[in-house]
């Protein structure tokens, strides 16, 4: 799901504002992930067909899949939003601050905020979706899609990046290693939320496990920053 440009129209709300259009748009989008998502959570994602989601949501198949191209979109729905948000935190960074410390600094702030993302949340409602997000194979599997389209963008976003100690003509770097960088990045970014996960589905507490996520994060990027000497 890609976001259009509003344009700057009465009912826009203002420049940079979705339209009323996109928002009618947005609203469809998450309505109609809200039925598909209960009916996965009562009855299991593979026991729902498509046409009882559509029916559900008062709305005829075909519209369903113009708005969600496959079943599994219908629960990845609420990712969508996260896939350009790594590369945008490079992109939009303080100009004295490097990429890897503006990617540490964002998670950690989710860390702080019990940002479903980072795994750091025990909301009943949250740990209900992971369970049927995780507990789903075709869902794990087009996560990873998902996954994929954020590591591009990152990778584009890091080789239009530069270092603040970087010389002023300083070449951009080169697109292979940005997106190698990217995809440690994002595994790292995946681990850590995962480990969060598996520790607050064991039944711990966000609160309990915070510092220990945060150790963990550190020591995370910490790696990133010195490389893979260790295992040379």
């Amino acid at each position: 799901m890609t976001k259009e440009a509003a344009p700057n129209t009465p009912d826009s709300g203002g420049p940079g504002s979705p339209g009323l259009r996109e928002r009618k748009r947005q609203r469809m989008y998450q309505a109609v992930s809200d039925v598909a998502i209960a009916l996965f959570l009562e009855k299991g994602f593979e026991k729902v067909p498509v046409a009882e989601v559509a029916a559900a949501a008062e709305i005829s198949k075909p519209t369903l899949f113009r708005y969600f191209p496959a079943k599994e979109d219908l629960v990845l729905h609420r990712f969508a939003d996260h896939v350009d948000e790594a590369a945008r935190v490079v992109a939009t960074r303080p100009a004295k601050r490097s990429p890897l410390d503006a990617l540490q600094r964002q998670f950690l702030d989710g860390l702080e905020r019990q940002d479903p993302v980072t795994g750091l949340c025990d909301n009943v409602h949250v740990l209900a979706f992971h369970r049927l997000l995780y507990g789903t194979p075709s869902l794990v599997a087009r996560l990873y899609a998902y996954q994929e389209r954020s590591e591009a963008a990152l990778g584009e976003a890091l080789s239009k990046a530069t270092t603040p100690d970087a010389a002023p003509k300083t070449p951009p770097t080169d697109p292979l290693a940005a997106r190698l960088a990217a995809g440690q990045i994002v595994a790292v970014q995946r681990i850590l939320a995962l480990e969060n996960w598996r520790r607050i589905d064991a039944g711990e507490s966000a609160d309990a496990v915070w510092p220990d996520a945060v150790a963990t994060a550190n020591r995370g990027f910490g790696q990133l920053r010195s490389g893979l000497a260790r295992y040379a």
